[in-house]
């Protein structure tokens, strides 16, 4: 078992003296003007990183409609242009450039047309693992979740239906633990039964916490330290034989360290 976080946790100094591996959040790393990469910035990020010992996952450009998201990085892959697969692509690119284990992808929006909007998704996502076949790596679609209007691929069958649809050996899923626990409504039963559904297509695993119910903050995904809101963590033990990373996306170094704690002993670790 790999434990990591999101770069928006700490600096890499403090990421490396708790865990293993660490997730660049690229809409979030500053290194877009005008959606423009601006390499001189990544360069020197990525030279701040080469001096500790940490594995990688990357976290593409997705789509978000609130203050803080960058608006020059939004990307639906339900309704992708010529900006929308370059943004892509460049985190395609550095992912293949660090070795990275997995790069996450947020499924795309829906209208009026459900079925239309997630055909739209799945045509463009083969042209993005086509891309990320001829650069060696690998995407891991991610399930969203319920409470919030509008989104794609919150219960894990149409998730699994999308990466079916795609039928790549590069495109398998994210697990979400915190967005499947809104999904699920914080029912337990049901986040076991979500877990078991998407773990044979599991290539990286996303953990913090929450109520379970919608908020008007964040429509309930709160991103708690694990263990500080209502999930069942033991739901993780549905996937299996799955060795890859668990990447902790919360905001502080300390809730890093309480949430690695509650991980393994989910695991039974400690």
């Amino acid at each position: 078992m790999i434990l990591g976080a999101s770069s928006f946790a700490g600096n890499f100094s403090q990421i490396a003296s708790e865990l293993q591996s660490v997730e660049l959040y690229m809409p979030k790393l500053g290194v877009y003007e005008n959606s423009i990469l601006q390499q001189d910035i990544l360069e020197s990020i990525l030279d701040e990183l080469s001096a500790f010992d940490l594995q990688t996952s990357l976290h593409a450009p997705y789509f978000a409609d609130v203050p803080t998201y960058p608006k020059d990085v939004v990307v639906d892959t339900a309704d992708m242009g010529d900006r929308e697969f370059r943004l892509i692509r460049e985190s395609i690119e550095l992912a293949s450039r660090l070795g990275s284990r997995a790069i996450v992808l947020h499924p795309g929006r829906f209208d009026h047309d459900h079925q239309a909007c997630f055909n739209k998704m799945v045509i463009n996502l083969k042209v993005l693992a086509d891309y990320a076949e001829d650069c060696g790596v690998l995407l891991g679609l991610e399930n969203k979740e319920g409470t919030s209007t509008g989104n794609m691929c919150c219960n894990a069958e149409e998730l699994v239906r999308a990466v079916e649809e795609v039928n790549s050996d590069n495109l398998g899923a994210t697990f979400d633990i915190g967005h499947a626990n809104l999904t699920c409504g914080g029912d337990r039963t049901k986040l076991h039964e979500f877990a078991k559904t998407l773990a044979p297509y599991v290539v990286h695993v996303h953990v913090h916490d929450n109520g379970g119910v919608w908020t008007s903050n964040y429509d309930g995904d709160e991103h708690l330290a694990p263990g500080a809101g209502t999930i069942d963590y033991s739901a993780l033990k549905e996937l299996g034989g799955y060795k890859g990373i668990y990447n902790m996306e919360v905001f502080s170094i300390e809730d890093v360290r309480s949430g690695k704690e509650t991980i393994k002993k989910a695991l039974s670790m400690v």
